[in-house]
């Protein structure tokens, strides 16, 4: 769950973001990308009519404040989303949307429900997953979402336990364990409504109204001058139960292979706004489990998606493999046994090289959903 980045989160999503007229490639969209005007109290989207099949917004932050844009189905379920556009910058944002009604918001200061506005989708258009290599692409990704939703399920049980047990250490060695499995996998949980707040929210999300709940919550017990957990009970049963309905949703969301190509970057974003500055796990100082876990998610995306990125851009999947051994041979430095060290253990110049890598990273990866949704 992003919210608000600090000061030094911003100029991380404006380097990772590709700060300038957006997301490079070749955009085959029927008539173009559908400009999107953003400000503070604003939002402006070019059509609010468009053919079934894949669309592209243009997303422009003429406002103040960081800004977000989402297309919503029904019930707030999220079809594509991009975060993190700082002011003056663009993003691009491909989606598949089959016949239907929608809603498009703007997040101005990434919070609450978004200044919203009616979207329909009609006709119809051959499925991206026709193709073959993308169907595949789309089914090998679902088997590893299930792999790892069954390892949160687990692994979030016994943190639950240990919590409600009253074992602070036992509980302090799982916190990060347990959230390594949810942030790889954290685009698709993403995409049911509330659910993903409730689990992941920090502390601000007071400010939408909600209860503030879940991982952060238990956190900042766990990590205070003096632990106490003794209340954090119903609140355990709660992270649970709702991480129970998240593996249950997860594995029977029908994906779409931009959704794959989204959250590949999608997670890059989420290293960006919040384990580099150590905003995420402000308590617990374990951002690094997180940002490895962002980065293993990202490249399990990309590899689902390989055998289409080398059919049509074998160039950019060689960029691919060696941004991504970058990230990984700059991050190895902060190993500390089977874990990582603490964020408060880095040094600004640390940061800035881990930041430095996930940009070099971010700027190929956000080709490949336009690679994706060119027509084959």
């Amino acid at each position: 769950m992003r919210k608000p980045p600090l000061l030094l989160a911003v100029a991380a999503v404006c380097t990772v973001a590709a700060c300038g007229s957006g997301d490079s490639g070749a955009d085959e969209a029927a008539g173009g990308p559908i400009a999107v005007k953003a400000t503070d109290t604003g939002c402006e989207v070019g059509k609010t009519t468009v053919d079934a099949g894949t669309s592209v917004f243009a997303i422009t932050n003429g406002g103040n404040k960081v800004t977000e844009f989402y297309v919503y189905a029904p019930g707030d379920r999220v079809m594509a989303e991009v975060e993190n556009i700082a002011p003056g910058l663009s993003r691009n944002l491909h989606v598949e949307l089959p016949a239907g009604t929608y809603e498009t918001a703007c997040k101005p200061g990434m919070i609450g429900k978004g200044i919203r506005g009616a979207l329909t989708v009609s006709g119809s258009a051959p499925a991206l997953t026709e193709d073959a290599k993308l169907a595949e692409a789309t089914a090998s990704y679902s088997r590893y979402v299930k792999s790892q939703t069954s390892a949160l399920e687990t692994k979030t049980t016994e943190f639950v336990t240990a919590v409600k047990a009253g074992k602070v250490d036992e509980a302090k060695a799982l916190f990060p364990i347990a959230r390594t499995y949810w942030e790889r996998i954290e685009p698709v949980a993403e995409i049911f409504g509330d659910l993903d707040p409730r689990i992941d929210g920090r502390e601000e999300v007071t400010e939408e109204g909600m209860k503030f709940g879940g991982f952060h919550r238990i956190e900042k017990d766990l990590w205070a001058a003096k632990p106490d957990i003794s209340k954090d009970g119903p609140i355990a049963d709660q992270l649970l139960t709702d991480v129970k309905e998240i593996v249950q949703k997860a594995n029977a969301e029908k994906l779409s292979p931009l959704q794959l190509a989204n959250g590949a970057k999608g997670l890059l974003d989420e290293v960006a706004s919040g384990k580099i500055t150590g905003e995420e796990d402000r308590y617990s100082h374990t951002d690094l489990w997180d940002f490895n876990a962002n980065v293993e998610g990202s490249k399990a995306a990309i590899a689902s998606l390989r055998p289409v990125l080398e059919e049509r851009d074998p160039a950019l999947v060689k960029t691919l493999d060696t941004e991504f051994a970058n990230v990984d041979t700059a991050l190895a430095k902060y190993r500390d046994g089977d874990g990582w060290k603490l964020h408060n253990q880095l040094t600004q110049a640390d940061l800035k090289t881990l930041s430095d890598a996930i940009n070099a990273l971010a700027e190929p990866i956000s080709k490949v959903a336009a690679v994706v949704a060119k027509k084959a």
